[in-house]
């Protein structure tokens, strides 16, 4: 895919995400503006050239079990969801696909609600330094897994990981997790 049709992709996954809440539609809002203003969409040296930077998480979800997978981060030193910075000419779901091998050792399975499309999509300042700090626009995708699931987690990215409950993360003290994943799994609809 050309540069300019992927960055015409880009946008569309961001414009068709039906907002559920008042920041979903702020997010949403933030990314479009900042889509429209540049072609300059793909992280190339760290801390932030470009901020913001274009990111894919994903939530492994285990429906039955009402459970997502979160994984220990070893820099953010949150509960978060697996992901990563898309690379340049890159989809945000073929950076999902690579990254769930890299990360976990599996092969993506798209959720039976959501399939490919992103269902939630976020602007975040990171927590880091004052020098490192930027903004991840990320688009959450989820996939389908199940907490019997064999995986294999990169220790380098990873202290641990594990399956939670939407209940027990919703008894736990939000500090401990990305602060938008309450709102995904709003989105998500996992509780109903």
């Amino acid at each position: 895919m050309q540069p300019d049709d992927l960055h015409t992709t880009i946008t569309r996954l961001a414009a068709d995400l039906t907002p559920h809440d008042e920041i979903a539609h702020q997010h949403r809002t933030i990314t479009l503006d900042w889509l429209a203003g540049t072609q300059d969409i793909y992280r190339r040296a760290k801390p932030a050239t470009p901020t913001p930077h274009l990111v894919s998480y994903f939530l492994l979800v285990d429906r039955p079990a009402r459970s997502v997978l979160l994984c220990d981060h070893l820099k953010a030193r949150l509960w978060l969801p697996t992901g990563g910075h898309v690379e340049p000419g890159e989809h945000p779901y073929a950076t999902v696909e690579r990254e769930i091998t890299e990360e976990l050792g599996i092969t993506a399975t798209p959720d039976p609600v959501h399939g490919r499309r992103p269902f939630l999509l976020t602007a975040t300042q990171t927590r880091d330094t004052p020098e490192n700090q930027h903004t991840d626009i990320s688009f959450w995708f989820a996939l389908a897994a199940s907490t019997t699931q064999q995986l294999h987690p990169d220790p380098a990215e990873f202290a641990a990981i594990r399956w939670w409950p939407v209940n027990e993360i919703r008894a736990t003290d939000p500090v401990r997790f990305d602060p938008h994943l309450g709102r995904a799994l709003d989105a998500l609809n996992l509780e109903a």
